[in-house]
């Protein structure tokens, strides 16, 4: 068996994947969560060489208690309130997304042996980005210009991280997608998120398992002190308006997802924090990549079955009722405001300042 890993936020869509990865590959891992009734439940069926800890990480006294008791070699930090729900509750968010992120360093730092810190970032730190402007894919040295709350939270534990004492590696995530029926979460609030972004916006979507893949070659590949982008294969080379379409079709909603807007070419500000990365370095290192996009359709497809009958009979009813809760139902223009439509409907969206070294 080897090392400790401690995985934060490890019943999570990404967490609980990664610690069943991990498992497998035969370390001794402590998940750790806030310890929900959900979370518990979950906890019944963990793998052997998992064990459950459950701690609130804004309180810096648990977080403490946590890394002494488990003492890990290898932190895999996935704790984070990220879009839509962060932009409804900022101030909890900052304490999840940096705070506690700053707890886990100290805590580490404290330890007698070396830690490595395998930090969960996003690419949502290089901000909104138009690609009628920006056509080559973002790489790990993309300027850094967070344009919302996320970017911003991220950009900032990112260096904390690397300014602390631990061996670090920093994994910015493309948007992670999941073949399994209710492993994402689904509401009124991230629909109409959805319908408020750039149809014509670049999005890099990836496999949970692959991400997990990645998070669990991380904790001991020869990638110490480096910056990684952890996205699909080129199949996961998206639009933003498809993808929904595409995820909907795969379980016989054909065509219930409203018309969004495309963005407005001649705005650099007017986009969503998404877009095409070059994961070149980070596959040479880390071999993640496994679930292309057309494979993951056909494994919905084939999850669903049967069911994907009846859900043809519902479609008209579920477009009608989608159609009503639209970002831009209602709302003058030709393009895209998602920023406005965020505010409008989710909460202030745009960070006060910004900390990026």
């Amino acid at each position: 068996m080897y090392e400790t890993v401690l995985v934060t936020g490890g019943f999570g869509l990404v967490g609980s994947q990664t610690v069943r990865r991990l498992a497998a590959d035969g370390h001794r891992v402590v998940a750790t969560d806030l310890g929900t009734a959900a979370q518990r439940k979950a906890a019944r069926s963990l793998p052997a060489g998992v064990e459950a800890r459950w701690a609130d990480l804004t309180d810096p006294d648990q977080v403490d208690r946590l890394v002494a008791e488990t003492s890990p070699r290898v932190i895999v930090h996935l704790a984070a309130v990220i879009p839509p729900v962060i932009y409804g509750n900022p101030e909890l968010a900052r304490r999840v997304n940096v705070d506690a992120t700053v707890a886990l360093l100290r805590a580490a730092e404290s330890l007698r042996h070396r830690v490595r810190f395998v930090q969960a970032s996003s690419n949502a730190v290089h901000g909104a980005r138009n690609p009628h402007r920006h056509r080559e894919p973002l790489t790990a040295d993309t300027e850094l210009r967070p344009s919302d709350l996320y970017g911003a939270h991220k950009a900032e534990a990112e260096q904390y991280v690397k300014f602390s004492r631990v061996e670090w590696v920093i994994l910015r995530l493309a948007g992670v997608l999941s073949v399994e029926p209710g492993a994402m979460p689904f509401s009124i609030d991230a629909l109409f998120f959805e319908s408020a972004l750039p149809t014509d916006g670049r999005m890099h979507s990836i496999d949970v398992r692959d991400a997990a893949a990645a998070f669990a070659t991380a904790t001991t590949a020869d990638v110490a002190g480096e910056v990684l982008l952890i996205g699909g294969d080129e199949s996961h080379l998206l639009l933003q308006g498809d993808v929904g379409k595409a995820l909907a079709a795969a379980r016989g909603l054909t065509d219930v997802l409203p018309g969004g807007r495309p963005g407005d070419p001649d705005s650099d500000e007017d986009w969503f924090v998404t877009d095409w990365m070059d994961t070149s370095r980070a596959q040479e290192a880390l071999q993640f990549q496994h679930h292309p996009w057309p494979d993951m359709l056909a494994e919905m497809r084939a999850a669903a079955g049967w069911r994907r009958y009846p859900m043809q009979l519902v479609a008209p009813v579920a477009r009608r009722f989608l159609k009503r809760r639209a970002a831009y139902r209602t709302a003058p223009g030709r393009y895209a405001d998602p920023w406005g439509a965020i505010r409008a409907k989710l909460g202030e969206p745009r960070p006060d300042n910004v900390l990026i070294g």
